[in-house]
């Protein structure tokens, strides 16, 4: 099996909440949408975000750990800049996501903050400054002096 990510599935527990929050609030362009059922949004070179009913997903892949919290697990949003960190924490969060942590300084010399979407999955968003990724998708660290 080669080490790579294709899909990343989220079961939501509303699917039109959460596609509007991904397609109108964030502005992210759909690769299919079908209502009630899921929605696919390219999020990288060969990697596509999926969102999937949670008890559909449930009927499929057994229990998704869906409780009063999100599995224990975040999402990664790299970005050039700790203003652009800044900028899309408040972008999100005035299109109804929850703050979990603003923007801040990390002692590995990046900064980030975090947000929670409708279904309570947690993003960072983060400037990291040794993540390095080539246009042909190749991601490298280099150290952060």
């Amino acid at each position: 099996m080669k080490p790579q990510v294709t899909v990343i599935t989220l079961g939501v527990r509303n699917l039109d909440t959460s596609y509007r929050f991904y397609a109108q609030a964030l502005g992210w362009e759909p690769l299919v949408y079908v209502p009630d059922e899921v929605a696919f949004f390219q999020v990288g070179h060969g990697l596509v975000l999926s969102l999937f009913r949670g008890d559909h997903l449930a009927a499929e892949a057994g229990n998704i750990g869906h409780g009063p919290i999100a599995p224990p697990l975040t999402l990664g949003h790299n970005v050039d800049s700790p203003d652009e960190v800044d900028v899309i924490l408040q972008t999100v969060v005035n299109a109804g996501a929850e703050l979990i942590a603003e923007g801040t300084a990390m002692s590995w010399g990046g900064y980030s903050g975090y947000f929670a979407d409708p279904d309570g999955f947690h993003w960072e968003v983060c400037h990291n400054p040794g993540l390095v990724v080539t246009e042909d998708g190749t991601v490298s660290l280099r150290e952060i002096v």
